[in-house]
């Protein structure tokens, strides 16, 4: 009989693919559930950036393959992007690589930096990503802890006591999914010197930095830190380009040739269209990104904050990000035991912090990518349940 690769047994299902089949059904049924689950943005990226993609969609020679490192164009937008923003200089030709979403670059860096067997040190909770892919690429996970009342950043004092000998990556992710614990810069600088210490390559995601968030910060921006350091940014949630999917690498020279290598023997370039049109979204003004991100989700912020009142949980107000998170109380013994009755009584799809780790089994939490009108609604209907 035909049987599946052995890595298979290594992962289940992507909780969100399995769980939306089951919110489908629901639809199906008459139920109309208000999901503020998925952290896609819904509204659309600026006006010059579709126009330009629709400008080069016209011109009959932007067809062909594209360079799978990226047009000029693209790669220059970028570095003025984390010049203007984060005040890191990047050479665009040697430094910069497009990516298609932060996802792809994390398949692409553990191919290129991890051997089978090899150890990753990856967030709990975290990401759920970081820790797949590695287990499918034959990886080690070594979990370390982030905690509530550590503002959710590493215990480097708990990292220095592992059996570091193996590990060759290490996940970071700032402002932190899910937790929204904010970029720190004594955190980027301590990460830095515990890469070098250790000859570790750490990790930094960072898609969030423009998302209710006053101070843009990058790991980058610490000297040195290009040397060991590895940064992804995405245009998925900052220039609300989710469906487009282009995030970019930044780091020396010498590991971005690594990573092309193993990606041109994988993928090929992106549209042209997408590229220049990225290109031109790299380009919008201050005023564009705080209506967009900062004044849109802190609208929606007032009614997540109201739902998790209702739902008696307890949350940290200054946490940033396009998602709230939030402590279930005591009286529940497991966290699905609130969430599945949100989606079944009042017929809300709110996350379960599990599928992020164990140190996530308490929690909730509650996405902003939904218009006004809907958080209200969704309010409404807890409030009818729990109140």
């Amino acid at each position: 009989m035909i049987q599946p690769a052995d890595r298979l047994s290594l992962v289940s299902e992507y909780y969100f693919s399995r769980k939306l089949k089951e919110v489908a059904q629901l639809n199906a049924e008459g139920k109309d559930i208000i999901s503020l689950a998925i952290g896609s943005p819904d509204m659309p990226p600026s006006p010059q950036t579709i126009d330009k993609l629709c400008e080069v969609a016209h011109d009959p020679a932007a067809h062909g393959y594209q360079p799978t490192m990226g047009t000029p164009e693209l790669r220059e937008a970028m570095a003025d992007f984390y010049r203007r923003w984060y005040c890191v200089d990047l050479d665009p030709k040697t430094e910069l690589q497009p990516l298609i979403g932060s996802k792809e670059g994390i398949l692409h860096v553990t191919l290129a930096f991890v051997n089978p067997g090899d150890a990753v040190l990856v967030p709990n909770p975290g990401y759920p990503t970081y820790t797949s892919l590695s287990k499918i690429l034959g990886a080690e996970i070594v979990n370390y802890n982030l905690r509530e009342d550590n503002g959710w950043q590493p215990d480097f004092e708990e990292l220095e006591r592992k059996d570091l000998s193996r590990v060759r990556l290490m996940w970071t992710n700032y402002p932190n999914m899910p937790t929204g614990g904010n970029a720190r810069r004594e955190t980027y600088e301590r990460l830095v010197q515990f890469a070098r210490d250790h000859d570790i390559v750490v990790v930094n995601d960072n898609p969030y930095s423009f998302i209710l968030n006053q101070e843009h910060l990058s790991i980058l921006q610490v000297p040195g830190a290009k040397d060991c350091c590895i940064e992804f940014n995405s245009m998925s949630k900052s220039h609300n380009m989710p469906g487009w999917r282009v995030g970019l690498c930044a780091t020396n020279a010498t590991f971005i040739s690594w990573i092309l290598k193993i990606k041109s023997n994988i993928d090929s370039g992106t549209f042209r269209g997408l590229q220049l049109a990225a290109a031109e979204a790299y380009r919008n003004s201050e005023e564009w990104h705080h209506q967009a991100n900062i004044e849109t989700y802190a609208r929606r912020r007032k009614y997540a904050e109201d739902i998790m009142r209702v739902l008696g949980c307890s949350f940290d107000p200054t946490q940033v990000g396009m998602f709230l998170w939030g402590k279930i109380p005591e009286r529940y013994a497991d966290v699905e035991d609130l969430t599945e009755r949100v989606l079944h009584e009042a017929r809300v799809f709110i996350t379960p912090g599990f599928i992020f780790g164990s140190n996530g089994q308490r929690y909730i939490r509650i996405s902003l990518c939904a218009k006004e009108d809907k958080l209200r609604e969704a309010l409404q209907r807890i409030q009818q349940v729990f109140a």
